[in-house]
């Protein structure tokens, strides 16, 4: 039974304001500990659970916050960030369930703690096939295109909700509330380590039982796939539609079409880099 774990950082335990999630800050490296803590809790409740095998994915900013000298043992960790398939690199593996641990909801949407799409400083929304979607869901398609299915997601109590209505049955795990996008009502990583065990343990107890797959379908997703981007400055368009297969279809937006879910993300994701250049 193989599990793979994504992991962002803003949805981490004790997560609140933008000082503890950017490197520059004299309080990263204690946030990076409480992130690396809740993958740990996953990991164990994984094993705990019948876990035969668990690959953790680094996905937030540089994708090298984990602590690998305190990862627990039985895992190993994808780190770097020149990634395809960016927050679910490794996914093509052959999984049979994933974790999305530490998430944060999207922008546009619920007001989540440090809530974005992607990339903060420069895109407004994204949508896949005209559904406002955050990184939740937009990863999810990643892993349902590869028949595995997301069993949990963990963050705030906001992209609990995002979650749950975009991915079917899956099971949320709430280590603080968040009251606005800079202020969280958080809870004491003892208490978020229960339960993102437990509710580890359990996701893989079902597995072994059910043994679900999953397709785009399942999403609500069906071919050709479309991703349009709102950018927050027009800048962004003129390189983003550097590739001819990225169209102008608005002012500051953008779109890209395939009947292929992950070749659509990768042209997303090139769009995004592209974009960033034109939004400095």
């Amino acid at each position: 039974m193989r599990i793979y774990i994504s992991c962002d950082m803003e949805g981490a335990t004790g997560v609140a304001v933008r000082k503890h999630v950017d490197p520059s800050s004299n309080e990263y490296t204690r946030f990076r500990r409480l992130m690396t803590g809740d993958v740990n809790a996953a990991v164990d409740g994984a094993f705990a659970g019948g876990a035969t095998e668990v690959l953790v994915n680094d996905g937030h900013g540089p994708m090298t916050n984990i602590l690998v000298e305190e990862l627990d043992a039985r895992a190993h960790l994808i780190s770097g960030d020149n990634k395809q398939l960016v927050q679910m690199e490794g996914v093509d593996r052959g999984f049979d369930g994933a974790f999305f641990v530490a998430y944060h909801s999207r922008e546009g949407g619920l007001d989540g703690t440090l809530n974005h799409s992607f990339m903060s400083r420069f895109v407004e929304e994204l949508r896949v096939n005209g559904r406002a979607l955050g990184e939740s869901g937009v990863n999810a398609g990643l892993a349902a295109a590869h028949g595995v299915p997301v069993l949990v997601v963990t963050g705030d109590d906001k992209v609990g909700v995002e979650a749950r209505d975009c991915i079917p049955g899956v099971q949320t795990v709430t280590v603080k509330t968040s009251i606005n996008r800079h202020v969280s009502d958080v809870y004491p990583p003892k208490k978020t380590a229960e339960l993102i065990r437990e509710a580890a343990r359990l996701a893989v107890e079902r597995l072994k039982k059910e043994r679900p797959r999953v397709s785009l379908a399942d999403l609500g997703l069906k071919p050709p796939f479309t991703f349009e981007v709102d950018f927050k400055v027009s800048g962004a368009v003129a390189t983003a539609t550097l590739f001819p297969t990225v169209k102008r279809i608005g002012p500051k937006s953008v779109a890209i079409t395939s009947d292929d879910y992950v070749d659509a993300f990768k042209q997303f994701w090139g769009a995004l880099l592209l974009g960033g250049r034109g939004s400095e």
